[in-house]
């Protein structure tokens, strides 16, 4: 029988030790945006509607050309997303005053669901199938980053840059690729100067290179493994680069941004009496939220898939 996993001796240090993940980036890639319903739309504009350059000249007493606004309206639904979880009564009664209980319960379910929500951001930006045919690429041999003697991740960034609609604002890496990135000996001598072979570049200092707002990098890891087996902690964000453009304000009117987290409502966290919990009762708990995660404009990215070995 599991024990309570609050303490009950005063002596003990106030510290709790938690392998949990840190800096969550998939609000920086897919921010936010409010909708009043679960279901909700956008408008989406054929991709050369703002391009088509039309003849303005107008005679004397003639009639101006007539050009049309066409949209397509796009319809989708959040999604609810939640975990229960619960306290018996015993861990109540016997837990340290320090440490609440229910309150550590609803954060580990809300760590949980962050995590899944990490996970869900990156299979949708690193996925191939999320780009059109012409804004996606393999790498492989030497033509991959981690190849510091052949390759040519200036170059490659630069071209890439320049592919999509809307030029990207930010580079997003897995961290065992951004790893190899900022120490390329191309790179460090870029921002550095002539003669650096050895170091690593910041982020600031790739960002400014690239002439790109930040350089995003997914370190979150997850558990690959089946339940029950030995775990196997994985990068969520793998081996590829993601060139996108982000809104600097995604919700406002006219904004064009690679995607976004549509959101109904605030997060919620209720609890309620289980009888049935062990012997004395207990606390059932449940945390969530409604959102969906949207690619709004596809030609608005670029993704470099396999960038590193």
């Amino acid at each position: 029988m599991a024990l309570s996993p609050y303490p009950i001796d005063p002596a003990l240090t106030a510290i709790a030790i938690a392998y949990a993940n840190q800096n969550y980036v998939a609000d920086l890639i897919f921010p936010r945006v409010r909708v009043n319903k679960q279901k909700f739309s956008f408008l989406q504009y054929a991709a050369d509607t703002m391009f088509n350059v039309p003849d303005t000249r107008v005679g004397r007493r003639s009639k101006p050309n007539e050009v049309s606004l066409d949209a397509s309206e796009v319809t989708d639904a959040t999604e609810d997303h939640a975990l229960d979880g619960g306290v018996p009564a015993a861990d109540v009664d016997n837990s340290d005053a320090r440490y609440d209980p229910l309150g550590a319960e609803v954060m580990f379910l809300q760590e949980l669901i962050a995590l899944d929500r990490e996970k869900r951001v990156a299979n949708l930006v690193f996925s191939l199938n999320t780009y059109d045919a012409a804004l996606r690429e393999t790498l492989a041999g030497n033509a991959q980053f981690s190849d510091y003697a052949n390759s040519d991740p200036i170059g490659k960034i630069n071209e890439i840059l320049d592919k999509p609609l809307v030029r990207p604002n930010q580079l997003v890496f897995g961290q065992a690729g951004w790893t190899k990135f900022k120490a390329h000996p191309k790179i460090v001598e870029a921002v550095k100067g002539t003669g650096a072979k050895a170091g690593n570049a910041s982020r600031e200092q790739v960002a400014e290179l690239f002439e790109v707002d930040e350089i995003i990098v997914g370190s979150a890891r997850g558990n690959s493994a089946k339940r029950g087996q030995a775990p196997a902690l994985v990068r969520l964000f793998g081996n590829d680069i993601a060139a996108l453009h982000k809104a600097p304000v995604p919700e406002a009117k006219g904004a064009l941004t690679f995607g976004a987290s549509f959101q109904f409502g605030d997060r919620i966290a209720a609890q309620w009496e289980d009888k049935n919990m062990g012997m004395r009762g207990g606390t059932a708990v449940r945390t969530g939220e409604s959102l969906k995660e949207r690619v709004v404009a596809a030609q608005a990215g670029y993704l470099l898939k396999a960038a590193f070995a």
